[in-house]
């Protein structure tokens, strides 16, 4: 005599049933025999849609398309193969990370390399909101009465990712298939920059570690000949500048002050509402266009070739898009921004 089940434990099986699922996938995902499943698919086999369509059958149904979406949207999830083993583990339902990655094309997703951003703690992200209230009325032209810093290192051979080719079955490895790459990286120079509304400023090379005093004479040399060179009334712009160390030591701190320098208050782990960035990413671009750079020395000297190479244009277009990235801000509540 078959064993008796509950209405609602049939009522699961129907829904599953009618969503397409075989009867050994039902079995397995509510623990109740194939036989017993059998037995309700012919109870309710009018309510089961029947797809006499030619070629290969759907592996998954659409509920479950509908639930891999909600798992890779929520964020729970990253990848395909974690999404399979999560179906196996709580639903005793095997479907292949191949399979996962299909449905997930087929409702217009994409896989891409995740962007590296700073990590948003709750304190940060309130900051950051703060400073998006803060300037939310400032036109491109207040944005203009700002200088931009930063520093940025470049390596002599780039680690940018993964790089594809086509190889003929067989082929030897030749210079064509690889990506060369040097222990440490081969070598990097690091600088320090500005950018203005009149074109970039001046542009130094920092050799060894940057400290408090040597950040100090940069600001005492290459920050005032920007001012001298554009020709700026220090009580007409604003000089930005991140939260490290070395830009908020006491040192740094006092040399501003004295020389009269207003400081723009800056957000904590905000390089996406700083427009530089964006110039260290073209710069790096322009280098890598120019061949192959074989020593620090040359990469030196094609950096300061290409960084005198931005026009007023180009430094406009970077600082006009300030009012986006402060609505871009408040938008996400001080959280991330495609910046």
């Amino acid at each position: 005599m078959p064993k008796k089940i509950s209405q609602k434990s049939k009522e699961r099986v129907m829904e599953l049933l009618i969503d397409g699922l075989s009867i050994r996938e039902v079995s397995n995902i509510t623990d109740i025999s194939k036989s017993t499943v059998g037995r309700i698919r012919l109870s309710i086999e009018n309510n089961i849609t029947k797809h006499t369509k030619i070629g290969r059958p759907k592996k998954i149904s659409p509920r479950y398309e509908r639930n891999i979406v909600r798992k890779i949207l929520s964020g729970k999830f990253s990848n395909a193969t974690q999404i399979s083993n999560d179906f196996a583990r709580n639903d005793q339902l095997i479907i292949s990370p191949q399979t996962i990655r299909r449905v997930l094309k087929g409702q217009g997703l994409k896989a891409k390399t995740k962007k590296k951003k700073p990590f948003l703690k709750k304190i940060y992200k309130r900051k950051r909101l703060a400073f998006a209230k803060k300037y939310k009325n400032w036109k491109s032209e207040d944005w203009e009465k700002v200088i931009w810093s930063d520093e940025s290192k470049f390596n002599l051979f780039s680690s940018d990712g993964r790089e594809y080719c086509w190889m003929k079955v067989g082929e030897p490895i030749s210079e064509r298939v690889i990506k060369p790459t040097m222990k440490y990286g081969g070598g990097s120079v690091t600088i320090w920059g500005c950018l203005t509304k009149d074109g970039p400023g001046y542009m130094c090379k920092i050799d060894g570690r940057l400290d408090a005093d040597l950040y100090v004479k940069i600001l005492g040399d290459e920050l005032l000949k920007t001012y001298e060179y554009y020709g700026f009334e220090k009580n007409e712009m604003t000089f930005q500048q991140d939260n490290d160390p070395k830009h908020t030591s006491k040192k740094a701190v006092e040399w501003l002050e004295e020389n009269k320098i207003e400081v723009m208050q800056w957000p904590p782990q905000s390089p996406d509402m700083n427009p530089i960035e964006h110039m260290w990413n073209e710069l790096d671009k322009r280098i890598r266009r120019r061949g192959e750079i074989t020593s620090v020395e040359q990469l030196w000297e094609v950096m300061q070739d290409e960084w005198e190479k931005f026009d007023v244009n180009y430094c406009l277009k970077l600082i006009h898009s300030m009012p986006q990235r402060i609505n871009d801000l408040l938008k996400s509540k001080g959280g991330y921004t495609r910046w």
